[in-house]
């Protein structure tokens, strides 16, 4: 997929994405009681067309600037006006080489 492909609340099938910048890490609570950290980091696809990538727990320190990365089975939504995409619960984040 293609960032330009994406949509508002849908799923990522797979999408390879250059992390171009991460932001500072939160905490958060979940509203069933989880807690955790995520972070938001600016990323590029082939084409150039930037998109917003959450980060949440160990992915934050697997994933740098300038990394490769690869979502699968991850999702869409649209925060304020941007597209964030996140491989979520149920999908894999990974570092290409």
């Amino acid at each position: 997929m293609k960032v330009k492909e994406l949509r508002p609340e849908s799923k990522v099938d797979v999408i390879d994405l250059t992390i171009r910048q991460k932001g500072a890490v939160r905490d958060f609570s979940s509203r069933g009681g989880s807690t955790g950290k995520v972070c938001d980091a600016k990323a590029v696809d082939d084409e150039g067309s930037e998109v917003s990538v959450s980060l949440w727990n160990e992915e934050i320190e697997r994933v740098q600037a300038n990394d490769r990365i690869r979502i699968t089975n991850g999702w869409v939504r649209e925060w304020r006006g941007n597209m964030q995409v996140s491989a979520g619960r149920y999908g894999k984040l990974e570092v290409l080489h």
